[in-house]
């Protein structure tokens, strides 16, 4: 996550020049999706970058095209000129294998212009002979010495920091503050939003913001990198993270779509509370029952939240059969917390956060050893385990090992022949008791190594 108390750099330029691909070498990692095809990115994705000394936040954005007023085109172009409000200084990155063209032209004017703040222009793609014509065009764009470099390959990163040290002031000494780690409720909430494609996460989360920061419309399928944004919600700390729309595996055949559900699925491991929108126009499909599950595997706090509530129809029938069906669905976990909002309206939207944060609280929280052993005699009383073949299984008491998900050992003898349904029983009881409901929870079973241990 990008320090806000950081210099901003934002990058810009026409689609497929290798704005992510400089974006990603800045940052250290693949953070941003990358391929051939144009106009991969659609919105604002933020990352803390370092090169050499120097220490700032980078701002990857949509390619700057002409389109027409409403498009998705100039949806994406608006989102890219939103990014140079705040910012330090802007990249204008151009191909240098394949030479300027009318658009670089364009924008480059449009830069110097209206932008107001340093402008540096990267000739990218300069590796080989092949680029040097790009090359010495690119001074041509009136933007001052391009620097020549190539982000795929790393050259040119020395000319890059002699282009960016002027204009980056040095970092503060203060730590920025990451929380307590003994007070996992003051860390901010990694809050992530999945769902099928145009369920509204995009509208969800610029309805929290108060403002349009992710590109939304009526076509499906635009979002396509998962992009966290830092919030602050009544005081508290938030990790926002959108995520491209998941649809069923089968349709999925699209090599930029299965790369964008991929780093959906990366997003969830990210994430501490997961929130599953459902469209209520369509209800609950098989589709959101797979991510669900996905979501529950993984270990993370599962909230489902039905959108478009306003529009629904015979909203009493429609609620109470998503809840049924999740209820028989999702089998393993009981108890998932089903929530109505209004993405358009902003309706249901503050108890949401209440829940998401009371149920990263119940996540994060860890039993007393002494409380949960009371527990485990009672439920043992309410329904002893089975004695296979005669032999009785011996339960000798129970711990936590680690929260986020909650996860405890049960140590006894012949622990190997319990059958899964006391297993699903203590799960449930512990739920039941310990205030655990909707929340996944692992039970493993360690018999005693002794032989002759009764």
């Amino acid at each position: 996550m990008a320090d806000t108390r950081l210099p901003r750099v934002v990058i810009l330029g026409r689609p497929n020049v290798g704005k992510s691909t400089l974006f990603n070498r800045l940052v250290g990692k693949k953070l941003a999706l990358v391929d051939d095809q144009p106009g991969v990115t659609r919105d604002r994705r933020e990352g803390k970058a370092r090169l050499l000394d120097l220490e700032f936040t980078v701002i990857d954005t949509a390619g700057l095209e002409e389109a027409e007023a409403g498009s998705l085109s100039d949806r994406m172009r608006a989102q890219s000129r939103a990014a140079l409000e705040g910012a330090t200084a802007a990249l204008f990155v151009v191909d240098a294998r394949t030479g300027l063209t009318e658009a670089d032209r364009h924008f480059a004017r449009w830069l110097r212009q209206e932008a107001g703040l340093p402008i540096i222009a990267v000739a990218n793609k300069s590796e080989g002979r092949a680029a040097e014509s790009g090359l010495m065009e690119a001074f041509e764009l009136g933007l001052g010495d391009p620097v020549a470099m190539s982000a795929e390959h790393g050259e040119g990163l020395a000319d890059l920091f002699e282009a960016l040290a002027p204009l980056i002031p040095e970092p503060s000494d203060e730590p920025e503050d990451e929380g307590d780690e003994d007070l996992p409720e003051d860390a901010p909430l990694k809050l992530a939003i999945v769902g099928r494609p145009n369920a509204g996460k995009s509208t969800l989360i610029n309805k929290l913001l108060g403002q349009n920061r992710l590109l939304t419309g009526p076509e499906a399928g635009i979002t396509r990198d998962s992009i966290a944004i830092p919030w602050e919600w009544q005081g508290r700390q938030v990790h926002l993270i959108d995520t491209a729309g998941m649809r069923r595996k089968a349709k999925v055949v699209d090599k930029l779509e299965k790369l964008a559900v991929a780093d959906g699925r990366h997003a969830v491991d990210f994430a501490e509370v997961v929130v599953l929108l459902l469209d209520a126009t369509l209800g609950l499909e098989a589709q959101d029952l797979r991510i669900a599950d996905m979501v529950l595997q993984e270990g993370r706090a599962l909230i489902v939240a039905i959108n478009k509530w306003d529009s629904a129809e015979d909203q009493s029938r429609l609620f109470n059969g998503i809840k049924k069906a999740l209820e028989d669905g999702l089998a393993q976990v009981k108890g998932v917390p089903v929530l109505t909002v209004s993405a358009l309206t902003g309706k249901g939207l503050d108890v949401l956060m209440e829940v998401a944060f009371e149920t990263r609280e119940r996540w994060s929280r860890r039993v007393p050893t002494a409380a949960l052993n009371r527990w485990f005699e009672h439920a043992q009383e309410r329904n002893p385990p089975p004695a296979p073949g005669g032999r009785r299984i011996k339960m000798r008491y129970i711990t936590q090992a680690r929260t986020r998900p909650p996860t405890f050992i049960v140590f006894g003898n012949r622990l190997d022949e319990l059958p899964d349904s006391y297993n699903r029983y203590l799960v449930n009881s512990l739920r039941d008791d310990l205030d655990l409901k909707g929340l996944p929870i692992r039970i493993n079973m360690r018999s005693s190594r002794n032989p002759f241990g009764n």
